[in-house]
């Protein structure tokens, strides 16, 4: 009877959870009615199997196990930053983050996927790229970790040393590379004069001070950046988004810099003051598939500006804002309550944006020497060196508000089979 009463009370907590998520998002979205009444024959199904698990299944199960599974799942569902957290990742919200890390930014797609790169980073020294997978950190499968879970684990003292087993393109031939935290340097961007004489800034991270390090190195330039400046963020996917918004400022005078919006009508544009638009220079942005948040934000408010023109890849499509949740039992959701749109009204999060000037970047494996040159660069170049006329007359057509900005179907997809055991490297 006790059994059966243990039972009756994880039955009860399953079907109740996703109905207090879905009433306190919404209280504070201010839509809960509509979420709720749409859900409840979703809601039926779920009782439905649950109870089916519990009384029919071949096997006892470990209802701890299938409940995480289930409320995971929902997060997954959504989009690769919304996580359910277990009542430790609870907590380690409101702890201030371990100092070192390995340089990396993660998101959700099967396994963890490698959005950005953090230049000189102990990840970026191991050749750990964008686009490449994690199967594993510290032996802890990744398909049973969120983002923000993985985050964490790569998190820890300076010194201290996290494996993590890498798949890049074959799944049957993962790489376990052990990689030494390190606390990240504090320099943001750095600018310099390229062969041709162009001025180029690589910005190297959009960490809070980004801003400010963008316009010391645009003051450096001086001369040299007068005609045209290239400023690189390609596999830049860190720093809080309104850092991003702060460096548009730099070049955007006026008009709408960036849309905020959340689950109702209401849009908070971000516009631009007086005192902004400094630097009027000609400006060509380079861009990848780890270009993301701050970055992706900056870039799209330059891009529907018409102050920059972008050159390389599409962009990740992450631009969206996370808040905690509780829910029952100290659990919780990190949820996506909020995303930033193109000034057309597209949103980035989810999309991406489309570059003017696109490149293809081949993949090169572990085993291969890196191109020694630069395609997106050179074609950076030679854009800066256009005639305003001809780059306007070149640049494809902008994606309509309604359409995405980027193919999805096209991008890097997850191995679809399991791979065997690490190769160990």
């Amino acid at each position: 009877m006790e059994h059966m009463s243990r039972r009756t009370r994880v039955l009860v907590f399953l079907v109740s959870t996703p109905l207090v998520a879905f009433i306190l998002v919404g209280g504070l979205l201010g839509a809960a009615r509509a979420p709720v009444q749409q859900g409840v024959p979703h809601l039926k199904v779920f009782e439905d199997v649950v109870r089916l698990i519990l009384g029919a299944y071949v096997e006892p199960v470990n209802i701890d196990k299938v409940m995480d599974g289930a409320m995971r799942g929902l997060a997954d569902g959504l989009d690769p930053s919304t996580a359910y957290l277990t009542p430790d990742e609870v907590r380690g919200v409101e702890t201030p983050l371990a100092p070192a890390d390995v340089g990396l930014v993660l998101s959700r797609q099967f396994y963890l996927r490698v959005i950005g790169v953090r230049d000189g980073s102990p990840a970026k020294r191991a050749g750990i790229q964008t686009g490449d997978f994690l199967r594993a950190i510290n032996d802890l499968p990744a398909r049973e970790l969120s983002a923000f879970a993985g985050t964490r684990l790569l998190r820890g003292p300076a010194g201290s040393k996290v494996s993590v087993m890498v798949i890049r393109g074959n799944p049957a031939d993962p790489h376990t590379i052990e990689l030494v935290r390190e606390v990240a340097k504090s320099d943001r961007a750095s600018a310099k004069k390229l062969p041709g004489g162009e001025g180029y800034i690589r910005v190297s991270s959009f960490e809070t001070g980004a801003a400010t390090a963008l316009r010391s190195n645009l003051d450096t330039l001086g001369a040299a950046g007068n005609a045209g400046v290239i400023i690189d963020v390609r596999d830049v996917a860190d720093g809080p988004l309104d850092e991003g918004v702060a460096a548009a400022r730099l070049f955007v005078k006026t008009g709408v810099l960036a849309t905020r919006a959340g689950r109702g009508p209401e849009h908070t544009e971000i516009t631009a003051s007086a005192g902004d638009g400094a630097f009027p220079m000609r400006v060509v942005l380079l861009v990848s598939n780890g270009t993301a948040n701050a970055a992706e934000v900056f870039a799209s408010a330059l891009a529907g500006s018409g102050r920059a023109t972008l050159v390389g890849e599409p962009t990740a499509g992450l631009a969206g804002q996370q808040r905690l949740v509780r829910l029952p039992d100290g659990y919780g959701l990190w949820m996506t309550a909020e995303r930033y749109l193109q000034k057309d009204g597209t949103p980035i999060h989810g999309r991406g944006l489309r570059p003017d000037v696109p490149v293809e970047i081949p993949t090169v494996g572990f085993d291969e020497a890196p191109p020694t040159t630069d395609a997106v660069l050179d074609q950076g170049v030679q854009q800066l060196h256009q005639p305003v006329a001809a780059v306007a007359a070149s640049a494809p057509a902008a994606s309509p508000a309604t359409g995405p900005a980027v193919d999805q179907s096209k991008r890097e997809q997850p191995p679809t089979t399991t791979p065997p055991p690490a190769n160990r490297r």
